[in-house]
């Protein structure tokens, strides 16, 4: 599969490559200065409308490939009305926040700007790039040459904002600022900021309490699960890819705390499932305990029954929380 992606990657480039190396049309200077100035103009008062502009077969042609043009623009070629592809929408509403987000960053200007392009009302544009999958996001330079830079690699770098933005920072060498992210990173180290403190409160408590319990197996022995808990949770993935505790959506307002797809996750959504995991464990603990403890009867029914009431219930929560990022998925229990 990776092979046909590599090939798929060179051909674009070739064919892209090809269309800005073509000749353009010689014209006067004052000419060139007079349609430049008015593409930008045109281009500066469709942002003021909304961030991201709707390009046709015709708008596309002319603003971004037509010479003269001395600004970049990135790209997002989709199909929102195409109901299988299930990544779209998100990456539209992620590549929305990071075009609003370009509007209060120091570097806003008429240099660059973004726009999409749905294959339900420009499929010759596909047709003419060869594109071969959706979402696809390119940028299209200012100096009129095309790298394999300029392809976004989805697979690799993801759809969160701050993928996207590093991205385009980049290619553009101008850095953007996201406003929305700032103020769930906040969140999150206040977050952080509070575990950390209950948990230096509780060692202090402990050794305070009793000395010989920082030697306990069992302490270490939830520690280390704990450990492999949040790490199986994806903890070191969103460190690694800088993932937002969050993401509030610009158009309804709502903060959501799950991805809508498979392949990225947010920090409070690690959260989520590591809550899931322990309990799971815990329910899993029980039932040991229930079946090999010597206590009463009484009792182990009671382990029995929590134990079984944990695993049942959280392990369906976390099915249906894959369900949720993968819709094609088959298995549920107990709730969908």
């Amino acid at each position: 599969m990776a092979e046909w992606w590599w090939l798929w990657w060179v051909s674009l480039t070739v064919v892209v490559a090809l269309m800005f190396t073509t000749p353009a049309v010689p014209a006067h200077p004052d000419r060139r200065k007079k349609i430049l100035a008015e593409k930008t103009r045109q281009l500066m008062t469709w942002t003021k409308k909304n961030r991201v502009i709707k390009m046709n077969d015709a708008t596309f042609s002319h603003f971004v490939l037509e010479t003269p043009r001395n600004y970049s623009v990135i790209v997002m070629f989709t199909t929102l009305q195409f109901s299988s592809c299930v990544i779209c929408q998100p990456a539209a509403e992620e590549f929305q926040i990071l075009a609003n987000s370009w509007q209060f960053s120091n570097a806003f200007g008429n240099k660059v700007f973004f726009a999409m392009v749905d294959f339900e009302e420009s499929p010759e544009i596909f047709k003419m790039l060869q594109l071969m999958s959706i979402p696809c996001f390119l940028h299209f330079s200012a100096k009129r040459t095309f790298t394999p830079d300029d392809i976004y690699h989805l697979e690799e770098r993801g759809i969160t904002v701050q993928q996207m933005s590093a991205w385009v920072a980049e290619r553009t060498q101008k850095r953007m600022v996201n406003i929305k992210v700032r103020e769930h990173a906040h969140n999150y180290y206040l977050f952080k900021l509070g575990v950390s403190l209950a948990l230096i409160g509780g060692i202090v408590y402990v050794l305070k309490w009793n000395r010989k319990f920082i030697l306990s197996k069992n302490l270490w022995a939830i520690l280390v699960l704990c450990f492999v808990i949040l790490m199986t949770s994806g903890q070191m993935w969103t460190y690694i890819k800088g993932a937002p505790y969050a993401q509030s959506n610009p158009h309804t307002g709502h903060t959501h705390y799950i991805h809508g797809v498979s392949f990225s996750q947010f920090v409070a959504e690690m959260y989520i499932v590591s809550l899931f995991h322990m309990s799971i464990t815990l329910g899993m603990v029980l039932l040991d305990e229930a079946a090999t403890s010597r206590v009463n009867i009484i009792k182990r029914k009671i382990m029995s029954i929590v134990g079984m009431c944990l695993v049942l219930i959280f392990f369906s929560w976390l099915l249906s929380l894959f369900r949720l990022k993968e819709p094609n998925y088959p298995f549920r229990i107990l709730m969908d």
